[in-house]
């Protein structure tokens, strides 16, 4: 594990000082009864194959039992709901938390620390990166379910009907997008999503930049570092060409645009395999997955990734934490997970992986290993980047100035430079040292 990370987790310790100084709750798994049976718990999530995953804990055991109600997309209203219930005293025992806003939940005082249940020995069967991630201020904040590497995903048929050349770099990229652009004039290689400032983040990552930067007791703060101007000005050039589409992710438009193949492929990530075959099933085999395009070296940020945490009221830790570990580090987890059909994750447990990949049907990507490249993508992940305690704010202010993004109006940089300043004031406002 990288220094870097490390040290990230000693100033949120430090300097984050609205960490709570949380109460543990519950004990021993078996132990934790309720009056007239096993232990029962509930668990908010949206992540694909949930429903599955918890049908199959249930079946498989007695001791406890999960109620599962699906929710919203964290940043399309789930962490809203979550952060609701917390505050009104209802809120479930479990709840998924992508990595990039479990600093923020830390914070607020919304989760329980699980290192008594979730031990050294469990986290030492996942990915670092991961593990890193859900480790804030020395202390152990949720098990992580997957790391979430970038993937470009694209049409083979028409990529071979237009004969373009899949791009290894971001230079290729865009001479593939004038010429997709050039044999159909409605056709586009890709698309740019004003509504999620994640994907930009991502791509930001690959490139090396690194945003929150925790040193001593002070948070530093640079959104506007030469790699983050690099991305920036490349995709508001892509977008000054009308090289690639502007749509809303998963929206009725971008759907559309793929059904209709004006829009021929996808820069997401791992678990966008399962995202496409869902989506798109009338097209399988006309689809495959492609290394990210690299700035000349390959590499990875992670776009998304999941963890699950025990909300700070729950008297039920121990239990929810051995249904959490179950989910993550557990063959039947796994397996029952991607069994769904729906579901590509690429788990954070590394020995996993093999079982994940025999249960995915990769029949939809002509029998292609796409998750050996997952497993390239994942290893090339940049491990300097880390998270900090205001993502929320972070990504709703930059999410509404990329809403403006139009010819003559706001720039990309702009959008980005907006964040940064909003990110400073907000961690001010908290009375953290802030330098940016």
């Amino acid at each position: 594990m990288s220094r870097s990370w490390s040290r990230t987790s000693r100033v949120i310790a430090g300097a984050a000082t609205a960490l709570a100084v949380l109460t543990a709750c519950g004990g021993g798994g078996a132990g934790e009864t309720d009056a007239d049976g096993p232990v029962t718990i509930t668990f908010w999530g949206w992540a694909k194959g949930s429903k599955d995953v918890v049908d199959a804990f249930n079946a498989s055991h007695k001791n406890i039992q999960v109620t599962f109600e699906e929710i919203p997309s964290g940043t399309a209203g789930g962490y809203a709901k979550i952060s609701n219930a917390v505050k009104a005293g209802n809120a479930p025992d479990l709840v998924s938390i992508e990595y990039a806003s479990l600093p923020e939940f830390v914070s607020s005082g919304a989760l329980q620390d699980i290192g008594d249940q979730f031990t050294e020995q469990d986290r030492g069967k996942l990915l670092p990166q991961a593990v890193e991630l859900t480790t804030l201020g020395g202390k152990s904040w949720a098990v992580p379910f997957d790391a979430a590497p970038q993937a470009f995903f694209y049409r083979k048929d028409l990529f071979a009907k237009y004969q373009v050349d899949v791009p290894k770099t971001w230079d290729e990229f865009k001479t593939a997008a004038e010429k997709v652009k050039k044999a159909d004039a409605k056709a586009r290689i890709a698309t740019f999503f004003p509504d999620d400032p994640t994907t930009f983040e991502a791509m930001a990552w690959q490139a090396g930049a690194q945003w929150f930067k925790a040193e001593n007791d002070t948070w530093k703060i640079d959104t506007t570092d030469p790699a983050t101007t690099k991305v920036a000005g490349y995709w508001q050039g892509l977008l000054d060409a009308d090289l690639v589409h502007k749509d809303a992710s998963f929206s009725p438009e971008w759907t559309g645009s793929l059904k209709n193949g004006t829009t021929i492929g996808y820069l997401g990530a791992s678990w966008g395999a399962g995202v496409l075959k869902g989506t798109l099933p009338e097209q399988s085999g006309k689809w495959a997955v492609a290394p990210m395009p690299n700035w000349g070296t390959p590499a990875s940020g992670m776009l998304g990734g999941t963890s699950f945490a025990v909300t700070k009221d729950s008297g039920k830790k121990a239990a929810a934490v051995e249904f959490a570990e179950w989910m993550s580090t557990t063959e039947a987890g796994v397996k029952a997970r991607i069994a769904s059909g729906t579901s590509s994750a690429f788990p954070a447990a590394t020995a996993l992986r093999p079982v994940a990949k025999s249960v995915f049907d990769a029949g939809y990507y002509g029998g292609q290993d796409i998750y050996a490249l997952f497993e390239e993508a994942g290893a090339s992940i940049d491990g300097t980047w880390a998270w900090g305690p205001t993502t929320g704010t972070t990504n709703t202010t930059i999410k509404d100035q990329f809403g403006k993004l139009a010819p003559g109006g706001p720039r990309i940089t702009d959008a980005v430079k907006a964040g940064h300043d909003a990110t400073v004031a907000e961690l001010t406002k908290r009375g953290l040292k802030v330098e940016g």
